[in-house]
């Protein structure tokens, strides 16, 4: 049931957070995610340095909602030291990112700052 004026999840955003201690495993992690989903979600760019609203450095998984239990279980069973941000796209970033998203492992404070103007 969706409650009166919340927006559809339309897809699924997750982040995978690390530095330069945990580049190499990230990387990786990486690798071992293209190779078990293949074509079932979109990976972004490496960024070796905070982007958007992420604190650490991160890269992108993009998702149906389709594949969401599949994708996020698998996540949750095999993403080790590193922390991961997810958090659906309704049309509201401010509210995607601050209110109904989910961590993996260890929760950071995000750059919010964005999204207010």
């Amino acid at each position: 049931m969706t409650l009166p004026n919340t927006p559809a999840i339309q897809t699924w955003h997750a982040h995978v957070y690390f530095d330069a201690t945990s580049r190499d495993a990230a990387w990786q992690f990486r690798e071992e995610i293209a190779k078990h989903f293949g074509d079932a979600l979109q990976l972004g760019r490496f960024h070796e340095k905070p982007v958007g609203p992420h604190p650490k450095w991160s890269y992108q998984l993009a998702f149906e909602r389709a594949q969401f239990a599949d994708i996020v279980e698998w996540l949750t069973l095999n993403h080790g030291s590193l922390d991961v941000f997810l958090h659906p796209n309704t049309g509201d970033p401010l509210r995607d990112h601050r209110d109904a998203a989910v961590w993996i492992g260890h929760s950071h404070k995000l750059v919010l700052d964005s999204f207010m103007a």
